[in-house]
């Protein structure tokens, strides 16, 4: 898979702009705040509809206009395809597959495949266990893009179940009103189970199936260490009892809710559920969280989507790899370890604020971005 040609209007700082790409390397030269960053951006929205560097769509559309659009001529196994997104901040955003429209813009997902890594990555290690779900969950979207529709309903009726909690819990013990409640609690109960199991099964088998390939990235791009070092395992909210198939989980899931009903009506927020567990990660017997150092953390976060990567390659996708701002933060042997090592991918998509930070190995297609322009260089 690989981009062929990125068209913009109104996406961050481009008010318009149309280049080609080839496949292979391509790198995006150019200082801090000229641009070349929103190009990589704008690629990686098409494949999960979201940012890797801000949480709502309103900082992507450029000052002073009311909507962006990022359309891309996308080849795999061939045939090439027009992918387009319309972002309408405060409305819906509107999607397009070769000119016409899809009832919603998550039916695009799947057609663009990106792995990105970026400095922000860090908080793989570093952030809140929020990070590392959503790690997750997207890699999940990206290996099986019905599962968008899954996470979708679980975060809306956690939302609801959440409301009813809160009513239920101020409510008079006994009144009417806290038993109309407490009735339709039992309702959405069944209802977070359903999509909680289903969710709950698909990471853990997603972590079991990421974790050879962590351990193998880990020991490529950290200098002496080994692949037995780095180790990643799933921390339920609760103790699963050695489920791992659905209607297992859906039986543990539903007891531990009845168990934990009192607590939930007192606190008025859902606490058993997929939405509070977490992803370990372990440098050989201590956690990685407070305990690493900054290369150790680089290298652990870097190998978590090189692993990705990989896992999506097992699955006999090649996505595209995208490498922003990313080898500034390494010394000279091992940006060249990393190059050699995704040298062999179908597209890889680098910036960089300078071109002798980009190894030889990574030596393809330049563009020079400044000032709002975007020159091919050579």
């Amino acid at each position: 898979m690989h981009v062929a040609r990125l068209s913009l209007h109104d996406f961050r700082s481009y008010p318009q702009l149309d280049i080609e790409l080839d496949p292979g390397a391509t790198a995006f030269i150019g200082r801090n705040g000229q641009g070349k960053t929103n190009l990589v951006e704008a690629i990686d929205y098409l494949s999960r509809l979201g940012s890797h560097r801000v949480a709502s769509d309103a900082p992507l559309v450029r000052a002073g206009a009311e909507q962006a659009l990022v359309r891309a001529a996308v080849v795999r196994d061939g045939r090439e395809a027009i992918i387009e997104v319309e972002l309408n901040p405060g409305r819906a955003n509107r999607a397009r597959i070769n000119r016409s429209q899809v009832p919603r813009p998550r039916e695009i997902l799947g057609l663009v495949r990106t792995v990105i890594f970026s400095p922000d990555d860090l908080t793989l290690v570093k952030g809140d266990p929020s990070d590392r779900r959503r790690f997750l969950d997207d890699l999940l979207i990206l290996r099986t893009p019905r599962l968008a529709g899954v996470r979708a309903d679980y975060d809306r009726i956690l939302r609801q179940r959440n409301s009813l909690l809160k009513t239920a819990g101020h409510a008079r013990r006994g009144s009417s009103s806290q038993e109309s409640a407490l009735s339709t609690l039992g309702v959405w109960d069944s209802h977070l189970v359903e999509a909680g199991a289903e969710l709950l099964e698909e990471r853990l088998a997603l972590v079991e199936g990421l974790r050879p390939y962590v351990g193998t990235a880990y020991e490529a791009v950290a200098r002496g260490a080994s692949r037995d070092d780095a180790h990643l395992a799933y921390k339920s909210s609760f103790d699963l009892e050695g489920a791992t198939k659905r209607d297992e989980l859906t039986t543990v899931l539903l007891a531990e809710i009845a168990r934990r009903r009192d607590d939930e009506l007192v606190r008025g927020i859902s606490l058993v559920g997929p939405h509070r567990d977490e992803l370990l990660l372990r440098l050989g017997d201590l956690p990685l969280k407070g305990y690493a150092s900054h290369g150790e953390s680089w290298s652990f976060a870097l190998a978590l989507k090189l692993a990705s990567y990989d896992l999506l390659r097992a699955d006999g996708d090649d996505p595209i790899l995208i490498l922003d701002d990313v080898f500034a933060e390494l010394d000279t042997e091992r940006r060249q370890q990393l190059a050699e090592l995704v040298a062999g991918a179908e597209q890889v998509l680098v910036t960089a604020a300078v071109a002798a930070d980009v190894p030889q190995a990574l030596a393809g297609t330049r563009f020079l971005v400044a000032g709002g322009e975007v020159c091919r260089d050579g």
